[in-house]
């Protein structure tokens, strides 16, 4: 195994403590023949160990041992991975090297680990390639990296040659990308030592679906129309959904992220105190070949805040031109966004019907940066109503209107007011006290 993994050029840039690399120090120890064997028993049960732990977070099941290669080949971000991923595998020097690394990929694949179990008398790695995963609910492991990695490892343990491997993997990188972003639709950042910024997945982000939000046709639909010119690659704009709480405006953008998320779009949700970091963030998404949305929930700035300059600079009219693949999309309680006092209209000068305010302009013209704006307002009584309705229809509860509208009403009186929140508040409610 030490052989293989030393002949490995473009992948093998690992980390020595990484499993494929510890794994090939025990081999060279085996083989030297000078080894104390309850020290290497110790080491392999150590790298076993590191396995299973990978094999729950993600719930990969068969072989295990296939499932860490092949996961070692889509997480790698190197120059032959990355563009793979923008323009797929054109005829290049590097296709080379990639065939003489994919080679010893393959001879990995097929390893026989035999030989030094039988020496040692353990069968762990006998175990691995045959494991069985244990159920469990969805939320506790990542579904997107599960089912394309388990995927994708049936292909390349199915392939007979370097050719057919190096055709399913470059294949797999143009479709669906490398590394992090190409396996998951959504991430939160935080700051590392050398100022850049590590991205976070979110591994249990709402599937839902904006068919899932009842009402609200037209802002859906705006919403829809401005997401589906962004990933196709025409113009699109910024997005400010303002208006109302619990109307389903964050759900509105969760949704959309799960619509189009196969058509290369992902999240990256982003707070007030990490808006000093928009400058890296962007210097480090703007070559990828997927389409980012940087998502602000509740996005509001009181009169003494001032990061909300250097937003706008962001949005439009900075130095930098926002980079193509990039939009905001921000959600608000407030119209305009920025905190406005009496005392902003002191300097408010009238000569005609022409106002002029350095500070009230200055303050609305953030909002005025988002190109779509879309209003997310409460339900009239009647509506609210409609949408109780439909949402018991969903979760078949069998409840006469009347009486369900009548108990509707004396929910939400105790539960915040007319609301699609409170709606499917009392729904939950109902579904989970209908057996009692």
């Amino acid at each position: 195994m030490e052989r293989i993994v030393s002949k490995l050029l473009i992948y093998g840039d690992m980390p020595k403590d990484s499993i494929l690399m510890e794994l090939a120090e025990v081999y060279r120890d085996f083989h030297s023949g000078h080894f104390d064997k309850n020290d290497l028993i110790s080491r392999i049960y150590k790298q076993i160990k590191k396995l299973l732990v990978l094999g729950t977070a993600f719930a990969f099941d068969k072989n295990l041992w296939h499932n860490y290669l092949t996961y070692l080949l889509v997480m790698d971000e190197n120059p032959f991975t990355l563009t793979c991923e923008k323009v797929g595998s054109k005829q290049g020097t590097v296709n080379h090297f990639a065939m003489n690394d994919f080679e010893a990929f393959r001879k990995l694949f097929n390893y026989d680990f035999g030989i030094l179990e039988s020496e040692l008398n353990i069968d762990c790695f006998s175990c691995i390639t045959d494991y069985k995963a244990i159920d469990k609910p969805e939320l506790m492991y990542n579904v997107n990296v599960s089912e394309k990695v388990r995927e994708l490892s049936s292909k390349l343990e199915a392939s007979e040659n370097a050719d057919e491997f190096f055709n399913v993997i470059t294949r797999f990188y143009k479709k669906i990308g490398v590394g992090i972003f190409g396996l998951n639709k959504a991430f939160r950042i935080s700051e590392l030592p050398d100022g850049k910024v590590d991205f976070s997945p979110i591994n249990n982000m709402e599937t839902v679906l904006l068919d899932d939000l009842v009402g609200y046709e037209i802002q859906k639909r705006k919403l829809i129309d401005n997401t589906k010119a962004f990933v196709s690659g025409k113009k699109a704009n910024n997005v400010l959904l303002f208006g109302d709480s619990g109307t389903g405006k964050s759900t509105s953008i969760k949704a959309i992220v799960n619509e189009y998320y196969s058509d290369g779009l992902r999240m990256i949700e982003i707070y007030k105190h990490q808006f000093r970091l928009l400058s890296q963030l962007i210097s480090q998404i703007k070559n990828r070949n997927y389409k980012f949305i940087i998502y602000m929930d509740d996005l509001s700035f009181e009169d003494d805040e001032s990061d909300y300059k250097f937003l706008k600079a962001l949005i439009e009219g900075g130095v930098e031109t926002r980079p193509d693949n990039i939009l905001i999309y921000a959600t608000s309680n407030r119209r305009h966004l920025i905190k406005e006092t009496w005392k902003d209209r002191r300097d408010v000068e009238q000569d005609g019907d022409i106002h002029r305010s350095d500070t009230m302009e200055e303050k609305l013209s953030l909002a005025n940066r988002f190109g779509v704006t879309i209003g997310y307002y409460k339900p009239a009584r009647q509506e609210y109503h409609e949408i109780v309705k439909e949402l018991a229809r969903r979760e078949n509860l069998q409840i006469p209107d009347e009486e369900l509208t009548l108990e509707a009403d004396r929910w939400e009186l105790n539960h915040g007011g007319i609301s699609g929140r409170t709606a499917r508040q009392f729904i939950n409610h109902l579904a989970g006290t209908s057996n009692e």
